[in-house]
């Protein structure tokens, strides 16, 4: 009878940790946890190699990238790409969002892919 009334405690706990788990992983495909993003924005470069993307949405992000991005400096484009450290950035933005929601979106992004859109940038 014990063992009986111990194994559906157990069971029962373990059925209501399911909708935590459930959650938790929904948060970290969507939204600012997504490992994966498709941006659009302006193009700049900064030192050494290095660009920036300012995001119609009003997001900056870092872009680390194999091919040479010089040739869109300037212009607006659509990367795609991997966020780097994706469950610490969505950790960063979800504490930022709870101290000040109207703050922007920063991050790097690993560049996968890039497509002219505009050879300016509109604001």
């Amino acid at each position: 009878m014990k063992s009986m009334l111990a194994l559906s405690f157990l069971a029962l706990t373990s059925l209501s940790t399911l909708p935590a788990l459930s959650s938790a992983n929904q948060e970290e495909h969507s939204g600012k946890s997504r490992s994966t993003r498709t941006l659009t924005g302006c193009l700049s470069s900064g030192e050494k190699g290095e660009y920036s993307l300012m995001a119609n949405d009003g997001s900056t992000w870092e872009l680390h990238s194999k091919t040479n991005l010089s040739k869109h400096v300037g212009h607006t484009v659509t990367v795609n790409g991997s966020v780097w450290h994706a469950k610490m950035h969505g950790a960063k933005e979800k504490v930022k969002d709870e101290t000040n929601p109207d703050a922007h979106e920063h991050g790097s992004l690993k560049v996968t892919s890039v497509h002219h859109v505009s050879d300016s940038c509109h604001r």
